[in-house]
């Protein structure tokens, strides 16, 4: 069995959702401190696999897109994977609009890409980028329990990130979540507000989830943004609320949220946030 990655996004193939995983590269390359030019050729070419699957995976409908990442001292690998008729990979011709330059451009980029076929449920596309890194990462460890399933109809606003180790988190989830902020039409300074409770996610999440790894769910409508945070260990939500301190502010969490709920799933809990910004 593979090593479970260091990031792993679940989104929608909407054409919008590929600025969510150019910045969660931006925010690997910072914690790893990838140097600019490698994190260009990663974006490049990560950004063209993405961009085939908006147009050609489900023949012009919407379906799911993921996106995982490993990180090692010596490369980097993404996989980019959809569920449709697959990417077809082939070279575009001159007078096609582009969202990306082809084929080519990933062979270029990569020390080495794969396109595999999953019996025809998609196709899952791997690349190699032999890119050293200045800072390594922490272990990533077991496997955890994943956040519920997210049905194809809920995917459309909905991303689901996993981060392992959770130090990679302090990097990555301000950017996504900034990101979903401004989809949901929030003010600077509400956008603001939603970094601060990113920051205090990345920092005392992991320890609730008895391993080191963040899972978050974060949907965007107008005006308003949900976020589901779990798996966490009976008790553990109302814990990670009261201890959520970023720079001396208090309880971040519980002051700048609109609704907190905690539900129960099995012997654990999901605490989902909702931050509001009324026009």
């Amino acid at each position: 069995m593979a090593e479970p990655p260091n990031v792993r996004l679940n989104l929608s193939n909407r054409s919008e959702n590929v600025l969510l995983a150019r910045e969660m590269l931006t925010g690997v390359a910072e914690a790893i401190e990838l140097d600019s030019s490698d994190l260009y050729d990663v974006r490049t070419a990560v950004t063209e696999a993405c961009n085939n699957v908006v147009l050609h995976a489900y023949e012009g409908a919407e379906g799911p897109l993921e996106v995982e990442l490993r990180a090692s001292p010596e490369e980097v690998e993404v996989i980019v994977r959809d569920f449709g008729v697959g990417i077809r990979p082939r070279i575009r011709s001159s007078d096609e609009s582009a969202l990306g330059i082809g084929l080519p451009l990933i062979q270029a980029l990569v020390h080495s890409v794969e396109f595999s076929d999953a019996g025809g449920k998609g196709t899952e596309v791997r690349m190699q980028f032999l890119t050293p890194s200045k800072r390594a990462l922490g272990p990533v460890g077991e496997r955890a329990d994943e956040l519920p399933a997210v049905t194809e109809n809920e995917l459309t606003a909905t991303v689901v990130l996993t981060v392992a180790p959770s130090s990679l988190a302090r990097t990555v989830l301000p950017r996504i979540l900034s990101v979903m902020a401004a989809r949901a039409h929030f003010s600077t300074d509400r956008i603001s507000d939603v970094q601060l409770v990113a920051d205090s996610l990345a920092a005392h999440a992991p320890s609730s989830f008895g391993t080191d790894r963040l899972s978050v769910t974060v949907s965007a409508k107008a005006h308003s943004l949900e976020l589901c945070v779990g798996p966490l260990g009976a008790g553990h939500a109302d814990k990670l609320i009261l201890d959520s301190d970023v720079d001396g502010l208090g309880p971040v969490i519980e002051k700048l949220t609109d609704d907190r709920r905690v539900a129960a799933v099995g012997s654990a809990e999901m605490l989902a946030l909702q931050l509001v910004d009324r026009p």
